[in-house]
Parts: C-alpha cells; structure tokens; sequence
C-alpha cells in the first residue's frame, strides 16, 4: 500500500495523485466519471477522459457532476465524482440526500482540498463532509496509496451501499511518485431496481432512512478499528507520537523519523480505541492534521489526551520546517531546523496572460468612476489586482450577480446615484450566474452584466463547456447562445450587447451607455481564451524608442509583454513632479492583440517586423 515498499520493475509507472486515480477508476471497472474543472482535481477527469471505456463529462457545475454519478450507481454501475474543496458546497445538496439513499454500483467521490490556498478563494477542510454526511472518509499520503485507496472505495461503497469520499490535497494531486497497478477487473453493472422506499425521498420514506445510517455509522466505525489502512509504525524514541493522516503523514516521518506513528487511511470514522491504546505508548501524543482540529476535537471529548492545533498552526501545510519548531517547543528541545521567512520570497503576484481577452475590459473598468463592480471566481478575478484594481467584492462561484443585486437594492443614500455593475465569465455564468441574472430581472434590479464569454473554462486550462461547442473530447456539440439565454432570462433584447474586447472605444461607450439605463442589461464580450486553439494570433508588435515619451498609458492595459526599461522624474510646467516610464516589448510573448496600441498617444508602438517579414509569419 505505502510508497515505502518497493515497487515490482516492470509495472513501475511515475505518475501524480490525479492520474493515480484515473487508473484506479478505470482498473476498478468505472463506467461513468464526471467533475467540473477546479484546480487541484482537474487533470482527474482529463487522464479518464483518455480511457474510452469509461463515459466522462465536464459537467455545468459540481451538483450537476454529482447526480450524474448518482445516477450511474442507482444504475448499477460504477461511478466516479471529481471536484475541488468548495465544489462540495455547491453538491452538498444532493450529497446530504444520498447518504439516506446509499450507492448500489460502487460510488465514489474525490475531493481535492486546496491546503495552503494556491489557486482558491478559501482554505476549506473537506474532512467535515464524511462528520456531517455520515460519509468514510479514505485520505492517501501519496500517488501509490491514492490509486491502491480508490479502488477500494468503490468495493467499500458497494459493502456498505454508501459512497465513499477520498480526500486527496494539493501536494497529493500534484506531486508524482513511483506506482504499481494492479489488475484490472471486469465490473458487470447490477441493473437498476425499483424501490421507491429508498430511491424516493418523501419525508415518510427519508425517517426510515436516518435509522439505518445511524446503524452503519457503528458498522463503519468499527471497520475503522479494525482495518489495515489504520497502522501503527514503532519507534525508538517514546517520548513524543504521532497520530497522523494524508500528506501530513510523510511531513512526520521526515521531521521524526524515530519517532511511533499512528498512520490513519481510513480516518472517518476515526478509531478512536485504537488511537487511545496507542496514546498509552508513548509520553505525549501529537494530532498532525491540516486544516482543521477534527480529530483532535474527537480525542479530546472521548477524554484521549492529545496536543494539536495549541501547538501547531490552523493553516496551510505541516511541512517538516513548520512542524520542527513547534514540537521542538513542545518538548524543550532546541530546534536545528533553520526557517525561511517568507518575506525573502521574491514576490510573483497572479496575472492575466499576454493577450488575454480580459485586459481591455478590465482596462475600461480601471478608468469607469462612480461605479460598484462585483466580481467572480476565475481568470477574471485577477482584475482586483495591479494595475487595474477595478474589483470591489468577489465571493464565490458564480455570487457576482446576486451580490450586485444585494448591493442595488441596500444601497444607502451615499450610493444612490452609483452604478452596480458584475462581472462573469461564461463557464462560471453557466455554472452558478444564470440564477443570479433570473433574480435581477425578476425582481426588477438595476444592474449590469458584463458576461465575458472566452468559450473556455480558462482557470484551469482552458477545458471546453457549452460555450466552446466542444466536449471534453473536443468533437462537436451544441454551443450556448448567450444573447438568447440572457433574453429567456428576461433581460429585453435592446439591452443585450456582443463587443470585441479590443476593441476599446466600442467597449467603453457600451460601458457607459447602460450603466445609465436604469434596468437590467448585459454586455457579452466574444474574444476566446489565448490559450486554446480558438484563438487566432497576429503579428508581433514593438516600440519606437525614439517616439515613446515615457506616459506609461500602456501598462495600464496590464499586458506581461510590457516591460519598463526606464524610469525618469521630471518637472511639470505646473511645478508638480510626474514620473515617466520608458518601456519595451516582449516580441517573443507578444500576440499583436493591438490593445496597447489604443492607448499610445504619440504611436509609439508599431509592428515588429516589416511588411515582408509580416507577410512571411504564418497567421492563423
């Protein structure tokens, strides 16, 4: 099961943690997958999507993704969902039923918590879903344990008729390792069987439910105690254990390996006697888990003597160099491990790509006065940072809609005379935002959508959605037609705007236009993602040192090709001083988009090669 026993030569491959479980998934005879793209569990559905034997979709959103895979189970077959920490949020509502229903064909759900933050707007500890859904949690250390743990989770899904969540975390999604596969078994789908009592969630039939869950949960808990993924490695030094789970567990034995570990791999229903008979073995026992204090707050009402998180932080990872500190105090020891701090770390702020259809837009927004703008999750949420600073809410997945409409309608007499303005892209509109937009022009909102339709879910690489006209395989589908789904929403169709976002004149009269109408409006922009194959590339552009006067207008485009050379204060005939800043282009990076153009006064900016040349560049 560990990494740590060696692996036979010829079935050794070194992948990630996402890749393990698309092997397991389909090496446990998995017929249906679905997730909705979100970084770190993206690439799960992508490495299924290779197998043709098993049926996989980008799904609209994650409760979407869910049902689907429910379904597939009350079918009998097996099923695999994909999604990030707070995609749970958004499934939870048919996750909180199927737990009174069960799993017939194995159920399998794998939620990748983004410990640390790297790509999410919070730093949610998924481990609570298997407390509150009476749901076994399986947490891997590694790529071997993820691929060997999904394929049990399906058996363990179908012994017990209850999904099983695997809980995997950035660093196991990522990180590559050495992993075995074993065979591949044949997995016959049992049918779908009528039985309304269970599949029909009337309250009458839900009461009869709730007992029984109750009853596994006791058979889980002692499957828990009893279970090989739950094991204790000796130590020679007995004055400090560990009781320890996930990527947690290998940050342990690397800060101390002499010292006895208490591994937990199925950590929900944690076994508690067993971690109590362990505790009796050593001085002090010590709860490494990130992120929140679950298990310990368990050791600690079932009267286990346990120190945790009053020694160790509540956030991000519990790597060795966080970890050597804190039990160094704990045990009035000096700690040899030297730190980093982190203001040393050269600072590398997110930004929007070379290109990208969103730096016109949040260009125009930069320089839009008396407006509110509520923002989302994705690309597009780069526009709260430099230079454009042009966000002033974001939320969660899909929430700019209805924030903005909250906003218009508690605006103080302060705000009376602002404009409310929210901005989406095209995946996230479709993933959670259409119901926002609903409730704008149903309850008579005054607001206006800028929906940024990049016919891409760009986040997290770029995967197609309905607004591509491409499925997760690339072949041909059915495309949205936002102006008519904004129009069924309600919105009137003289208030429904398609602009190309370089092009900026077009952009800020359409800004300005119906920010001042006082009801419902959207502006749809129509310029594809920089990373997909929909986006066409034109000659470089470069600039003229000689006609460059240092105004600096360029960088508030924000394009990455931009890059100041030079900078020089000097003195205004008005007495103030200015600073000027000279700059160049990246020609290697730069598309030719033409959006710094618009702002150079003086022309500064032209084509970076001649006519001939131009000519010579394949254009697609």
């Amino acid at each position: 099961m560990s990494a740590t026993q060696p692996a036979q030569q010829d079935q050794r491959q070194f992948i990630s943690g996402n890749e393990a479980v698309a092997q397991a998934a389909r090496d446990a005879g998995c017929s249906v997958a679905s997730a909705y793209p979100g970084t770190p569990s993206t690439e799960i559905l992508e490495f299924i999507a290779a197998y043709p034997q098993v049926y996989t979709e980008w799904s609209i959103n994650e409760k979407v993704s869910l049902e689907v895979a429910i379904g597939a189970s009350l079918a009998g077959s097996r099923a695999l969902c994909a999604m990030k920490h707070v995609g749970v949020n958004v499934a939870s509502d048919a996750l909180m039923t199927q737990t009174l229903i069960g799993a017939v064909g194995g159920l399998v759900l794998v939620v990748a918590d983004d410990v640390g933050l790297s790509s999410s707007q919070n730093e949610q500890d998924s481990r609570y879903w298997g407390r509150f859904a009476h749901l076994p949690i399986l947490e891997p250390s590694d790529a071997q344990e993820t691929y060997a743990m999904t394929r049990l989770a399906f058996a363990l899904s179908e012994q017990y008729e209850v999904p099983v969540i695997v809980r995997l975390t950035t660093r196991i999604c990522h990180v590559k390792g050495v992993v075995t596969s074993s065979p591949a078994e044949t997995y016959e789908p049992k049918g779908f069987t009528k039985d309304p009592a269970r599949l029909v969630m009337v309250p009458g039939n839900a009461k009869k439910r709730i007992p029984l869950m109750m009853a596994r949960d006791q058979v889980l808990r002692q499957v828990s105690e009893d279970h090989p993924l739950n094991y204790t490695e000796n130590g020679s030094d007995q004055s400090v254990g560990f009781v320890t789970s996930g990527a947690a567990y290998f940050h342990v034995k690397e800060a101390y390996p002499e010292a006895p570990v208490l591994k937990l791999g199925f950590s929900h229903p944690a076994p508690i006697e067993k971690i109590r008979a362990f505790s009796t073995s050593v001085d002090k026992l010590v709860v490494v888990e990130e992120v929140e204090p679950l298990l310990e707050t368990e050791l600690r009402a079932a009267d286990v003597n346990v120190y945790g998180k009053d020694i160790l932080p509540r956030i991000g990872e519990l790597s060795p160099s966080v970890l050597a500190p804190c039990i160094s105090k704990l045990m009035g020891t000096p700690c040899k491990d030297e730190l980093i701090p982190v203001e040393e770390l050269f600072p590398r702020p997110p930004t929007l790509c070379v290109a990208c259809p969103h730096l016109g837009i949040y260009y125009c927004l930069s320089h839009i006065k008396n407006t509110i703008i509520s923002g989302d999750i994705g690309c597009y949420t780069l526009g709260a940072g430099h230079p454009w600073n042009a966000l002033d809410t974001t939320i969660s997945m899909g929430a700019s809609l209805s924030v903005a409409m909250g906003i218009d309608k508690g605006r103080s007499e302060a705000d009376k005379n602002k404009n409310v303005l929210a901005v989406i892209g095209d995946s996230t509109f479709m993933h959670m935002g259409m119901q926002g937009l609903l409730d704008i022009t149903y309850n008579k909102g005054n607001v206006t959508v800028l929906l940024l339709d990049n016919r891409a879910v760009g986040m997290t690489g770029g995967q197609n959605a309905p607004s591509s006209g491409l499925d997760i395989h690339g072949e041909a589908t059915m495309q949205v037609d936002f102006r008519k789904l904004c129009e069924a929403l309600g919105v009137k169709s003289e208030r429904i705007h398609e602009v190309n976002p370089y092009e900026l004149p077009t952009l800020f009269k359409a800004l300005r236009s119906e920010t001042k109408v006082k009801e419902p409006s959207v502006i749809i922009t129509n310029q594809p993602c920089v990373l997909t194959e929909r986006y066409s590339q034109l000659p470089p552009l470069k600039v003229d040192d000689d006609k460059c006067t240092g105004c600096s207008n360029c960088l508030d485009v924000g394009c990455p090709a931009i890059l100041v050379t030079r900078r020089e204060t000097v003195i205004k005939p008005n007495g103030k001083e200015k600073e000027l800043a000279f700059v160049n282009i990246d020609t290697a990076a730069c598309t030719g988009c033409d959006l710094c153009t618009n702002t150079c006064a003086p022309d500064a900016i032209v084509p970076a090669f001649n006519v001939d040349k131009i000519n010579a560049i394949e254009v697609k």
